[in-house]
């Protein structure tokens, strides 16, 4: 199948954008795998360092230089149900390693925070930055310069983002993302849905929500809706990171362990030792990032990766915005129908079909570069199959000649929608971007008078006091990474939800997130540029009517010109974001961060140097 012209053409403009900047990115790569790891270089006293605590045959192996050392770099926490899991790993990596004729070490672990916990309290301020936390705590584990591939361990929002900014850093190095899986069906997600709504009525009470979601958050492994976590692993997936059919099995499964296994035997075969290099940098390249927008829009995927996917591809030295995420949203058909913008969750997907159904719909409508690099070998079409066990062992078969539950997963013929659900609204206000996949037509416009908060707490307030029980477009101000870390407030959504369902017309504005399970309220996200890096959406008044139209994709706010120029910015006091849990360490991230839309970047000076 012929590629489609607008993924050419969109793909065209990204290499022509990021022509100096990716030129400077492979030069570096270049000269990096020129030099080599310097095990078989460096001192002495430096090379017993690095295994001086290695079991003996693995110290001899890597005294004597002959067998490839594969970094292990691991978000492993117990308290994330994502994370937990990866605690098996390291030993099932460092067995399988060892009888394909390497070595594996635990090189560094990274920090790990669940947005899940987080919501809506004063934590989640450090929930973006995070990210590159993450991301300069792996080059921080690879710096030793004694390794020759990377596994990556890593699941939830921030994370798999953050680590793979880290290991791009290292291009020429493979490296292989290792997924833990997502725990079991627990309660239904509309029903938790309607449980959260009953609860912001004050209809049903605190105990009663707890017990439901602890039926939600039950187990071992990745929450199943489809919010940034499992976006994360459908990328990593079609961007030929993982293993084929990797990203939704079941955690402490023999299907899953097998997968691990498999994917330390892999990195082997890709280090330069094993006869198969392929460098992370090759992998990474302006096809496999327009492969992840694609793969973003016909899931329905998180909003976050309006972020998350512009800071990756600027490690890599490529320059994207959000004209490209909008132009294939154009063209890009949704496939799948998982909560929120439908009834069922990641396991269900899963058994529909799954990745490789869904990659060949968009492979057989040229809608993906096939011609990829990735860690399972050269082309995309690879990512058509399905991992099974037979006799004990590993196999990969195709993926299902049709969809198990056409409701959950459609063929390319019969879409849920010939949009992406994701569209750019520009305007008087800066640029935002809004899901439409969760989001019903009668919801998409939305003109009204706006109420104006500088904290998510003033509007659950304002609700509790019943003085929302009208039309009106809530804007929350002073929520972007400069002022405080651009939290995501989806603690909003089931007030908001409860008065859209009693017929009024409601929408959020904000430059601030929404979580990745943002769903049936519009929301224009995201704001660029920010309240406090001047950006308009600081002049609105209570009062001023806004018109939010997700077709046409504009932002306004209906004010008189003279009026508008004329308007003073009053900024409030952001000292109470600025301390406590931590923030205050913060404090040159936050002075240091980019725009929504340039990644939210805090090392923004040297990724635009890159760049």
């Amino acid at each position: 199948m012929s590629l489609h012209p607008v993924v050419a053409a969109v793909t065209r403009r990204i290499r022509e954008r990021s022509a100096a900047s990716r030129a400077t990115y492979l030069r570096h790569v270049e000269a990096a795998r020129q030099a080599g790891t310097t095990r078989a270089q460096i001192s002495c006293t430096n090379l017993a360092h690095a295994f001086a605590a290695s079991p003996a045959d693995d110290k001899q192996a890597l005294r004597a230089a002959r067998w490839p050392n594969l970094a292990i770099v691991s978000a492993y926490n117990d308290m994330l149900s994502a994370h937990q899991p990866l605690a098996r790993f390291p030993e099932i990596i460092k067995d399988a390693a060892r009888k394909a004729g390497a070595v594996a070490q635990f090189a560094g672990g990274v920090p790990a925070m669940c947005d899940g916990v987080t919501q809506g309290q004063p934590g989640m301020e450090l929930s973006l930055f995070s990210r590159d936390v993450i991301a300069m705590s792996t080059a921080i584990a690879l710096s030793h310069n004694v390794f020759d591939g990377v596994l990556c361990l890593g699941v939830c929002d921030k994370i798999v983002p953050g680590l793979l900014i880290g290991a791009l850093q290292f291009g020429h190095l493979p490296t292989v993302f290792v997924p833990a899986g997502p725990m079991t069906s627990g309660m239904a997600n509309n029903e938790k849905s309607r449980i959260r709504q009953l609860y912001t009525e004050g209809k049903v009470s605190r105990e009663q929500l707890l017990e439901a979601e602890m039926q939600s958050y039950h187990g071992p492994g990745t929450c199943t809706f489809y919010g940034t976590a499992n976006s994360n692993q459908m990328l990593m997936e079609v961007m030929g990171l993982h293993l084929p059919g990797a990203a939704f099995v079941n955690p402490n499964t023999p299907l899953r362990d097998a997968l691990t296994r498999a994917a330390a035997q892999r990195a082997v075969r890709i280090t330069r030792q094993g006869g198969e290099y392929t460098p992370i940098a090759e992998v990474i390249d302006e096809r496999a990032i327009v492969n992840g927008i694609v793969g973003l829009l016909a899931t329905g995927g998180s909003t976050n990766h309006t972020i998350h996917l512009v800071a990756i591809a600027r490690a890599a030295g490529i320059v994207i915005d959000w004209s490209d995420f909008d132009r294939l949203s154009d063209i890009v058909p949704l496939l799948a129908r998982i909560y929120p913008n439908g009834s069922a969750d990641v396991n269900q997907f899963h058994q529909a079909g799954g990745m490789g159904f869904l990659m060949r719909e968009l492979l057989g409508e040229g809608l993906l570069h096939a011609d990829v690099k990735t860690v399972d070998g050269p082309g995309l079409w690879r990512y058509t199959r399905e991992p099974f066990l037979y006799g004990g062992e590993l196999h990969w078969r195709p993926a299902a000649a049709c969809s198990m539950a056409p409701q959950i997963l459609a063929d390319a013929e019969r879409p849920f929608s010939a949009d992406g659900g994701l569209k750019l609204l520009t305007g008087n206000l800066g640029r935002a971007v809004i899901k439409t996949s969760a989001v019903k037509p009668e919801h998409r416009i939305v003109e009204a008078k706006a109420l104006v908060f500088d904290d998510q707490e003033d509007v659950l307030a304002a609700f509790k006091r019943g003085e929302l029980h009208r039309d009106f477009i809530a804007v929350v101000r002073y929520q972007g990474p400069r002022a405080n870390g651009m939290p995501e407030l989806h603690k909003l959504t089931p007030a908001l939800g409860v008065l859209q369902d009693q017929g009024f017309k409601v929408a959020l504005v904000t430059d601030g997130r929404m979580s990745g399970a943002s769903g049936k309220v519009p929301a224009a996200i995201h704001v660029t540029p920010e309240c406090l890096n001047g950006g308009p959406l600081a002049k609105i008044r209570s009062g001023d009517v806004i018109r939010l139209d997700a077709t046409a994709g504009t932002l306004e706010a209906h004010v008189d010109a003279d009026e508008w120029l004329q308007r003073e910015v009053i900024v409030p006091s952001m000292e109470h974001n600025h301390h406590g849990m931590g923030r205050e360490l913060f404090a040159s991230a936050r002075a240091m961060a980019s725009g929504a839309e340039q990644g939210g970047i805090i090392f923004n000076a040297a990724m635009s140097a890159a760049a």
